[in-house]
């Protein structure tokens, strides 16, 4: 059935060259990343109408591909009234300027295509601001072509603008002042953020970060967990930005549970910063549930994409070494494999169906146990006139021992690591810490 298109709608082939042999897993594989490719691309309202595979015998200094497939190409893009061809690969200013002039017609490469999509995600100043320094960042090393995020008449970041928009001519002058300027403005917002978020620890509740693969499923699963809209439409990078919402464990604690944008497999460097929000509040948790789609045929390698990010932050500081304690595996689209029974599934992961909310309870126990496995056990003595901090341990601890003096209330108490770390930061100088 052929679906009626909006007059305005963009058409679009999706070409991904692959390299490897042509095996059975790797077939697969290559499906596979097609369909991303095709998912990245209908993520930002254009409509497929072409999508393959080529393999490549070599990568063509000129064109990438080879002068068949070009021709070949050619002629589809001509018979299917294409306008824009995507190439999920990373292609070289020269490749790209030929690709067009060959097929005559827009011709962008993945980095391009996930600057757009950032373009048209971001919702915070500073994820806006990030976006924009990754593309001039891209561009920088791209003078051959023209750029238009400055006078964009459309989201994203002008990569699929065409005859008729505003185009400004660039250089590389122009451009390094814009990220001067553009670096500056960012450390001013994250000043700001962190104020922000030393206001959250004053209110502070243990952080629980879904983290995981473009289209895991983490959005759904923040739905179910939380009763919360949070644009779950089946768009890879839905999220650019954190959500979070506060829900209740089955011990009666309180967490704040912070949806993130999905991983992605060859993330160019450029486009790392543009993570930093996101990174950031993985960096903060408590406890991290890296969400897996066990119906994916790649679901390993993905497991593995997203394992390298954490150990890299974990390298450079960004998160704490031990963070793989702190990491719970959630296996997700377990409806779609015949059930959270034909999923074999290691101990400490949880198997769920997010869709269905089959295993959900399962979830929120192993929180709960992962909660109180971390633990510490500290003594304070509270002066008897501080309703409010003893209120305050009994609400984000669990106490256990309380003997009221005339020195004041001394109190034993179980805590996570990061609600100590938040109460002794707001009320250090009130109380005094007993036991360590």
């Amino acid at each position: 059935m052929t679906v009626a298109q909006p007059p305005s709608a963009t058409r679009a082939a999706v070409i991904l060259p692959w390299e490897r042999p042509d095996r059975h897993d790797d077939a697969r594989a290559a499906e596979a990343r097609l369909e991303e490719a095709v998912g990245l691309a209908a993520s930002i309202g254009l409509v497929v109408v072409c999508q393959a595979v080529l393999l490549l015998r070599a990568r063509r200094p000129a064109t990438l591909l080879g002068g068949g497939q070009v021709d070949s190409l050619k002629e589809t893009v001509k018979a299917d009234n294409i306008t824009v061809v995507i190439i999920d690969s990373r292609l070289t200013p020269v490749q790209q300027r030929n690709l067009e002039r060959a097929l005559g017609c827009k011709v962008i490469d993945r980095t391009a295509l996930i600057l757009d999509i950032f373009g048209e995600r971001a919702a915070t100043r500073e994820g806006t601001l990030q976006v924009e320094l990754a593309h001039l960042e891209y561009q920088r090393s791209r003078l051959v072509r023209t750029w238009t995020h400055l006078e964009r008449q459309r989201g994203g970041f002008g990569f699929l603008g065409g005859p008729g928009e505003t185009q400004i001519e660039a250089d590389r002058r122009m451009i390094g002042d814009r990220i001067v300027r553009l670096k500056r403005e960012l450390e001013q917002v994250r000043r700001t953020r962190g104020l922000h978020r030393q206001a959250r620890r004053r209110v502070p509740f243990p952080i629980v970060a879904l983290v995981g693969y473009t289209n895991a499923g983490k959005s759904t699963l923040f739905n179910a967990l939380t009763g919360a809209s949070v644009y779950a439409q089946d768009q890879l990078f839905a999220t650019l930005d954190p959500t979070m919402r506060g829900i209740q464990l089955p011990s009666g604690r309180r967490v704040i549970l912070s949806d993130t944008v999905g991983f992605i497999s060859d993330l160019p460097t450029e486009l790392i910063a543009a993570f930093r929000a996101t990174l950031e509040e993985v960096a903060e948790a408590d406890i991290i549930l890296h969400v897996r789609d066990v119906s994916h045929p790649d679901s390993a390698s993905q497991r593995s994409d997203v394992i390298e990010v954490l150990e890299g932050m974990a390298r450079n500081g960004t998160i704490e070494q031990d963070w793989q304690s702190r990491v719970i595996e959630v296996l997700n689209k377990a409806d779609l494999v015949g059930g959270r029974d034909a999923v074999g599934a290691r101990p400490g992961n949880v198997v769920i169906s997010a869709i269905t909310g089959d295993g959900l309870p399962d979830l929120l126990a192993a929180i709960d146990e992962r909660m109180t496995r971390a633990m510490e056990v500290v003594a304070y003595r509270v002066p008897l006139v501080e309703g409010a901090v003893m209120a305050w341990l009994y609400e984000h601890g669990e106490v256990t021992q309380r003997e009221d003096g005339e020195d004041g209330a001394e109190m034993t108490v179980r805590l996570s690591p990061a609600n100590r770390a938040r109460f002794e930061m707001q009320f250090g100088r009130i109380v005094t810490c007993l036991l360590d």
